[in-house]
């Protein structure tokens, strides 16, 4: 095969990813090559506003310069390792991911940490935590309608969502759900055999919906008074994008696992298991395990990018950029209301400004215009932007947005 020098022409990618992918993503819009801070590009050099973030990845925008600094310099120092041996990155990730988990908590003690590649690996590693600690017989889990917590087949089955397990059906048995924010629903669906209660601080995929605080401390009380594991899935809420270094830290209540992904490589692919000591301790050599989880790339890039987090205190900007893009979104025509927590928001859309459209079309028409969000319900668009995002960005990203719901009305009038 001949590869051309100067490379594809530009706009021919999606002819190569129909004869070369598989169609599980849908196809594709557009072909993004470059990215600095907010801004992304395609491979036609147009310019567009990033309040996705990757599905809440990149909190400290593209290509950050210290994080690629860390990445070139590990990738020519040492690449790899098995995980027989430590290497220096992963030991200050771990350390200081178990003092921003803990921190807040009054949990003294100090917890263990374990890498994984991703969010649904960090999560299934999570489950096989719980029931090993607990043993046969209490390997039930408890989750919420609504939750998302991966698709490998046990983070599925987790999953409260029953229209993503019928095609995989039959899933593997153990797990339950009840309704969310609903602490008396949870006490009923629960039985001996359930070891743990698996929740997010914050919807995300299933609609931007935060946890009430009371429903959170109850669910809490309900662990300690049967002996259940507290699992926090903060794959998309961890790291500051709550306005909270931890979404379950704004309810003061503490976890026995925490799960954590997204943020944490800025786009390198990394995840980690945080548990108390005492949890942590019914994994034994061979009971779990991964070639690439932890390896040095992920890992020098996880510590830079804690490094910086800490250094520019982001739940802060994610508390001040949250309150400005609210109050934003709350002044566009055709936005019902603004829910969610820091910049992990959802602006719910008036039906009769989407004119028979759903917010995934909206979004569409938004990032021809140049942003990029998505819709995470049929009447709601997603917004996540990085925590670096400028008050000037802000104001341009919602100034397209309502755009699009203005050319919407204007044509259905027409």
């Amino acid at each position: 095969m001949n590869y051309a020098a100067s490379g594809p022409e530009p706009g021919d990618s999606r002819d190569r990813w129909a004869g070369a992918l598989m169609g599980n993503y849908g196809v594709p819009p557009l072909t993004f090559v470059r990215g600095a801070g907010t801004e992304l590009f395609d491979d036609t050099g147009t310019r567009y506003l990033d309040f996705l973030c990757g599905l809440a990845v990149t909190g400290l925008g593209h290509a950050h310069p210290r994080v690629a600094a860390a990445v070139a310099e590990q990738a020519s120092t040492l690449l790899h390792v098995s995980n027989l041996f430590v290497t220096e990155p992963q030991l200050e990730v771990a350390e200081r991911l178990d003092a921003l988990v803990r921190a807040g908590t009054g949990q003294d003690t100090p917890g263990r940490v374990l890498f994984q590649n991703s969010g649904a690996e960090a999560n299934e590693a999570a489950l096989k935590l719980a029931r090993k600690y607990h043993g046969r017989g209490r390997h039930g889990v408890l989750a919420a309608f609504r939750s998302f917590h991966g698709r490998t087949f046990a983070t599925l089955a987790a999953t409260g969502q029953p229209e993503k397990h019928e095609p995989f059906q039959p899933l593997p048995e153990g797990f339950r759900h009840a309704a969310w924010n609903d602490v008396a629903a949870f006490e009923a669906a629960l039985d001996p055999s359930v070891g743990a209660i698996l929740l997010e601080p914050l919807q995300g995929e299933g609609g931007v919906n935060p946890a009430d605080v009371e429903f959170l401390r109850g669910v809490r009380r309900l662990c300690d008074e049967r002996g259940i594991l507290l699992v926090m899935d903060e794959i998309q809420t961890g790291l500051g994008r709550t306005g909270a270094w931890f979404g379950f830290h704004h309810a003061g209540i503490r976890a026995d696992i925490v799960t954590v992904a997204k943020a944490l490589g800025n786009g390198v692919p990394i995840g980690a298991v945080w548990a108390t000591a005492e949890v942590a301790s019914a994994f034994g050599p061979g009971d779990h395990g991964s070639t690439f989880a932890g390896q040095p790339l992920a890992a020098a890039a996880a510590r830079e990018v804690l490094r910086v987090m800490e250094e520019i205190d982001v739940p802060l900007l994610a508390r001040e950029r949250g309150a400005e893009l609210t109050a934003l979104l709350e002044s566009v025509p055709g936005v019902a209301g603004v829910r969610g927590l820091g910049l992990l928001l959802a602006a719910e859309l008036r039906p009769e400004a989407l004119n028979g459209r759903t917010a995934a079309e909206v979004a569409r028409a938004c990032l021809d215009a140049g942003l990029v969000v998505n819709g995470v319900t049929s009447t709601a668009l997603r917004l996540a932007p990085p925590f670096t995002v400028s008050g000037d960005e802000l104001v341009e990203g919602v100034g397209i947005l309502a755009g699009v719901m203005a050319e919407g009305s204007a044509g259905e009038a027409t």
